[in-house]
């Protein structure tokens, strides 16, 4: 692995800066905070993820990991495949072939070197490489045989018996929960609840509510409470992994699991109490958290961070009241003024974070309120940057989260109900569905509804009254042929009579179709000449060899939808024959691309390609002056205003 060395921060940084410019066509300062730290920790380290002293190797931990994960969090926000690409780069550099992973020793049974396992994940579900998935597979089997309490609660390290830390919960429990949907072994569920049930039981104060940073089942250690096996405090950012676990844990979580209710609860009664010690004039967080104003206590950035993220995550998610989020809020503030410095070259730094805090090893740590405080605090280190990404990234999310605040958006899966084996061999459903998260799916629109905060569903029977009660946008796409399913749903006289009158009630209704080889539209068009609208034989932008111009589609200024773009891109697409109460609203070349209608109270929209698919949202492939990922953010704001509307 490259020696990473830090002499030219400066000189790199400079270039970016320059680069960035000219590029992006902005002043730096107007660049939203989640992007600015990633390009700038990006360009800082451009051959691979390391924050060590200056001259030692890089190696697999979770550092690498959470600055990655960050990254990866602002790729799904703006779809700039510039993030997923590096994210490609450094992880092909530690992967090899037969799935082993560089410097990665399995038997330290080290919970830190779990944490990059959802990255692999990430990267076996986008690139389709067998070695990410071999390499996912190995950390699986650290967590079959790694150590255990009696209760069984994963040990933090093998060096460090009988002990679980709040640390451990972020590095183990998002990787065993996602391999656990992933590779569908729900028996998992409950050992990765347990974990956190465990934690709580054996570390809460009762006093503060907090939890302490350790626990020694043995009660052996020197740091460690006789009669209660805890660590003598409580430490910030050890607060902020266990908080970001829950939440990270809860996306994968099955919302039917008995113990699902559990882990709300626990991060409900955490709340009140972080938010207790939250500086009441600074609106950070204390390295030791509840010993505010202290002596030589002070505000530390990746612990204020991460229960930054923690509350403003949890009050997206609707786990605690809304009225949390001005703490959020008030945090976020404090980081800024706080913590972000700028250089003499105008770049950024995020000061304040502790390097590391432990227990027990060699030399000792004790586990004091002045041990906690003798640790050395450094510049933009990656423990701190990629909390303070995360956090920007859903302070940024929560500015348009009443876009589509009580909007409900159904996905039909009942035309389209196509599945598919996996690698695994495993029948799954696919094809424009909101859980497919590899190219054919619709997991990246459903994460810009979401964060425009709508609420989603899956319809998986025929429209009626009853199906569609309490769905405000219903998307119909690409409806299946024979050759994709062998006993297809077409759509029928009570599909079109329940549909239409919903629509004329106030429903907002997506027609999405298919070139006509791809998709069944002469049962589709009876619905659609509903609303003046027909999908036609005529297929256009036929895309040969990845010459995407040939998939081109002009935006006009101005649009009444696509404000902010010029160019996208759809392929093999039906043209549309359109008439009252229908009307164009894109045409290429004298085709019909997009069309609207007003219907009664609701509103129609129609397009003769499943155009946003995963697939052109992620930038993987498309050139970067294909803009679709931003025409769909502004598409989905359109549709949300006009349900709102009704």
């Amino acid at each position: 692995m490259q020696k990473q060395f830090f002499s030219k921060i400066s000189q790199k940084c400079t270039l970016f800066l320059g680069l960035c410019l000219l590029s992006a066509n902005l002043s730096f300062a107007q660049i939203k905070w989640s992007e600015r730290m990633a390009d700038i920790m990006m360009n800082v380290h451009k051959d691979s993820i390391t924050y060590k002293e200056e001259g030692k190797y890089a190696r697999w931990d979770y550092e690498q990991a959470i600055i990655l994960k960050a990254i990866e969090r602002v790729w799904y926000k703006t779809g700039d495949a510039k993030y997923y690409r590096f994210i490609l780069n450094n992880l092909d550099a530690y992967v090899n072939d037969k799935g082993e992973i560089k410097s990665y020793d399995f038997d330290k049974f080290n919970s830190d070197n779990i944490t990059g396992g959802r990255l692999l994940l990430m990267l076996y579900r986008e690139s389709g490489k067998e070695k990410f998935k071999l390499a996912a597979d190995l950390l699986r089997k650290q967590l079959s045989q790694h150590p255990r309490t009696n209760e069984g609660g994963f040990w933090h390290k093998k060096i460090y018996p009988n002990q679980m830390w709040l640390d451990g919960l972020y590095m183990v429990e998002p990787f065993y929960a996602e391999y656990s949907k992933a590779f569908n072994q729900p028996e998992n569920f409950d050992d990765i609840a347990n974990q956190f049930i465990w934690m709580e039981k054996h570390a809460r104060n009762p006093q503060t509510g907090l939890l302490h940073h350790g626990w020694d089942e043995s009660r052996e250690q020197k740091w460690a409470d006789k009669t209660t096996g805890k660590s003598p405090n409580i430490w910030g950012r050890a607060m902020g992994w266990y908080v970001m676990a829950l939440l990270d844990v809860l996306d994968t979580f099955p919302k039917n699991h008995p113990k699902r209710a559990e882990l709300v609860a626990i991060y409900q009664r955490l709340v009140p109490a972080i938010v207790k010690y939250q500086d009441p004039k600074e609106g950070c967080w204390y390295q030791v958290v509840d010993k505010i104003g202290a002596k030589g206590n002070y505000l530390e950035a990746s612990g204020s961070s991460m229960l930054v993220y923690g509350l403003a995550k949890g009050v997206r998610m609707g786990y605690i009241d809304k009225s949390y989020f001005k703490y959020a809020q008030k945090g976020y503030q404090g980081i800024l003024k706080n913590f972000i410095s700028t250089d003499s070259k105008g770049i950024n730094h995020l000061e304040k974070v502790v390097l590391v805090s432990g227990l027990g090893g060699n030399p000792y740590r004790d586990g004091s309120y002045e041990y906690y405080l003798s640790e050395k605090i450094r510049q933009d280190d990656l423990k701190g940057v990629a909390p303070f990404i995360m956090a920007s990234v859903e302070m940024e999310i929560a500015e348009d989260l009443g876009i589509g605040k009580g909007v409900k958006v159904g996905l039909d899966n009942y035309f389209n109900h196509e599945f598919r084996t996996s690698k695994e061999g495993v029948k799954e459903p696919f094809h424009y569905t909101w859980e497919d998260g590899k190219d054919s799916g619709f997991s990246l629109l459903a994460s810009i509804f979401e964060n425009y905060g709508a609420t989603l569903s899956t319809i998986p029977t025929a429209p009626r009254a009853n199906t569609l009660k309490g769905v405000d946008v219903y998307i119909i796409v690409d409806p299946d042929t024979k050759k994709e399913t062998e006993n297809p749903n077409y759509v029928d006289a009570q599909d079109i009579a329940a549909i239409e009158k919903w629509v004329k009630a106030g429903g907002v209704l997506v027609m999405m179709a298919n070139d006509s080889a791809n998709a069944e539209l002469p049962h589709f068009n009876k619905l659609a000449e509903r609303f003046g609208i027909q999908f036609t034989g005529k297929s256009i932008n036929m895309v040969k060899n990845n010459v995407y111009e040939q998939g081109k589609v002009m935006i006009p200024a101005n649009h009444e939808i696509f404000k902010d773009v010029k160019k996208i891109f759809v392929k093999e697409l039906s043209v549309l024959s359109v008439k009252a109460p229908a009307r164009t609203i894109i045409s290429e070349g004298g085709d019909n691309i997009m069309a609207v209608a007003q219907v009664g109270k609701g509103t129609v929209f129609a397009l003769g390609d499943p155009w946003i698919y995963n697939e052109y949202l992620n930038g993987k492939r498309l050139p970067m002056e294909f803009e679709n990922f931003q025409a769909a953010k502004n598409w989905a704001a359109w549709l949300l205003t006009k349900a709102k509307k009704k």
